[in-house]
């Protein structure tokens, strides 16, 4: 952060820092009730006479941030009128929450800041490949720590593990005894959202555009409702969804993980182009999809919005007819879906959960919906 000026700004922007001269420091020693207390780091900004001042407690692997530890910092930045406490690990907050429990009555001068690892790779990685680093020399340094981010070995790999709830609900719903307000679904409902957050800040990385869940209606804006109504469809159908909208796609991804299939589904709906027959429509909407998965769904959606015809992709590429309303209605819109498996372990290994989530997002969006063109 100090020795790459861009990277350092991205960073300390996210806790209003103001804009300046950034100096970092490792384990300085504070004195504490009887004893001292060593921070991970400090971080100063100065600018024009003013410091602004955070400290940071940092957590790799699995290492869960301590209370106590952090209450103690919190203590010590209000004592010294520090304005920030920076925790930074691979899990990622809720609504701006840190995920560890302080008394914050002891310390109301100070902000409670939470980070992920994942945030920021993310930051680094649109500066390293897309923003840019004016001076080479900081670009390597910065390309370097990404490197090392990403190692296996680096512990800093962000959300990586769906929970000790997760067999437990994934046994519930198997055996249909899940039920809604059920603890263990909460939290497994609440590491969706966390995975979901993480898929977009990496997808928002590789491709150098900002990528965000599409929050609909009263779930924009309160997230206790977000949380119960996803509870109660995960009782109800064993499902989860989110949507994730991503710039220059014909329209939102829709992902769907159904725990009682162990199957995912990706999804997105085209607008068919303006043609005088359905079978141009189709045809134009076939030519597209050359590289396709055969086992690719496609359904018509017709103006009524009432189901249409649904073929896979390996039946319509021999008679694309098949896709064609029999009542003869206009075909509005094409729902493309590519159904996966599903890892069922709870963790990122190769035939875990995460793994499988992110593998299944890729593929749609290579071998699918890159190849889409906007509705002529």
């Amino acid at each position: 952060m100090a020795e790459v000026p861009e990277f350092g700004r991205r960073i300390t922007a996210m806790f209003n820092a103001p804009a300046g001269v950034v100096q970092t420091f490792t384990e300085t020693g504070f004195k504490h009730g009887d004893g001292t207390v060593r921070p991970d780091g400090t971080i100063r900004v100065s600018r024009a006479g003013k410091i602004w001042t955070a400290l940071v407690e940092t957590k790799t692997g699995g290492s869960p941030l301590k209370s106590e530890q952090v209450q103690a910092y919190l203590d010590v930045a209000q004592r010294h009128g520090y304005e920030t406490v920076i925790t930074l690990s691979n899990d990622l907050a809720l609504d701006g929450e840190p995920p560890v429990t302080v008394d914050r009555r002891r310390a109301r001068k100070v902000a409670l800041r939470h980070l992920s690892w994942a945030e920021v790779a993310h930051e680094a990685q649109l500066l390293c490949h897309h923003d840019g680093v004016v001076n080479p020399a900081h670009a390597w340094l910065l390309s370097e720590f990404l490197h090392y981010l990403r190692h296996e070995n680096s512990g800093c790999h962000g959300f990586q593990n769906m929970g000790p709830a997760w067999v437990t609900v994934r046994n519930a719903i198997s055996e249909g005894t899940l039920r809604s307000g059920d603890r263990n679904a909460l939290r497994v409902v609440e590491n969706w959202e966390r995975l979901t957050r993480q898929l977009c800040l990496r997808l928002g990385g590789e491709l150098g555009v900002p990528v965000s869940p599409v929050l609909r209606g009263k779930r924009r804006t309160e997230p206790s409702v977000r949380r119960a109504q996803a509870v109660d469809e995960l009782a109800t159908t064993g499902r989860m969804r989110s949507e994730l909208a991503i710039p220059g796609l014909p329209g939102p991804i829709a992902l769907e993980a159904d725990l009682r299939t162990g199957r995912i589904e990706t999804a997105v709906e085209v607008t068919a182009a303006e043609r005088s027959r359905a079978l141009t429509r189709v045809q134009w909407l076939l030519r597209q999809l050359v590289d396709a998965p055969a086992e690719l769904r496609i359904e018509a959606l017709t103006a009524d919005s009432g189901p249409g015809p649904c073929e896979l992709l390996r039946s319509l590429r021999v008679e694309p007819g098949l896709l064609v309303p029999a009542d003869g209605a206009e075909i509005r819109t094409f729902r493309l879906t590519l159904p996966s498996g599903m890892g069922t372990r709870r963790g990122a290994e190769e035939t875990g959960f995460i793994r499988s989530v992110d593998t299944v997002v890729d593929r749609f969006l290579s071998e699918v919906v890159r190849g889409l063109k906007a509705a002529e």
